[in-house]
């Protein structure tokens, strides 16, 4: 028996994806609707919506999606290189729209902000990097400048790289971030030693450095809040 199976240009008009989203705006559709949006077609015996829904559900949804690396969404059937390009291209821009410039800038509240906002990207990173994340004086995302990949070693690192961003956008603050490929989030010995240098040289550039997050795999370590090289208050 062969499965039944409704073509999206068989459905009935109100209940096409982009149909619903021309007369109810794109917030009224769920995720698998937006996302068949984007794959256009789904693949034999099913549509671009149930393509959709599978996708979410086997990466974890948008995250995992974007987590995913190209090659192992490219060949996922019904995928390929081009849909994943679109895929990702639309995800990044959805990140790019939390570092929009004024009032509508990503403001960061909490070590959790500051996590959810390098999570996806540096979660999976195969490589140690260091990233220096500018603040204004209301907390709110200036610009995130990569400052050093490789193992984070103090005889390697150069402080003054840290705040070169930040002294050029004249920012309030910083927040260091950087990741451990093991997955562990743990802070080495090496890492302390690196956060006590740079929050020295922030208090004579008299750039504040709010914390430094150390990012494993679906977890993070805030340096200030484990009372890590920072003095508590």
């Amino acid at each position: 028996m062969t499965d039944y199976h409704v073509r999206i240009r068989e459905l009935p008009a109100s209940d096409k994806p982009r149909e619903r989203l021309r007369t109810s705006g794109a917030a009224a559709l769920a995720d698998a609707e937006l996302l068949a949006i984007l794959l256009r077609v789904g693949v034999e015996g099913m549509n671009a919506i149930q393509l959709a829904q599978q996708l979410l559900i086997e990466f974890g949804g948008w995250t995992g999606l974007q987590r995913a690396g190209f090659e192992e969404l490219a060949q996922r059937r019904g995928m390929g290189e081009a849909k994943t390009a679109q895929l990702k291209a639309a995800l990044e821009i959805g990140r790019r729209l939390l570092l929009a410039s004024g009032e509508e800038r990503f403001q960061i509240r909490s070590p959790t902000d500051a996590a959810q906002l390098m999570q996806v990207e540096m979660g999976h990173l195969d490589q140690e990097q260091l990233r220096a994340i500018c603040l204004d004086t209301k907390h709110r995302v200036q610009k995130i400048q990569t400052v050093y990949v490789g193992s984070l070693n103090a005889s390697m690192v150069r402080i003054g790289e840290v705040f070169k961003e930040a002294v050029r956008l004249n920012s309030a603050s910083i927040i260091i971030v950087h990741n451990h490929p093991s997955g562990d989030p743990t802070p080495s010995p090496e890492d302390i030693v690196v956060t006590r240098q740079i929050i020295e040289a922030g208090r004579l550039l008299d750039i504040d450095v709010l914390d430094h997050l150390v990012i494993g795999n679906g977890r993070f370590v805030s340096m200030r809040e484990r009372g890590l090289a920072f003095v508590k208050s």
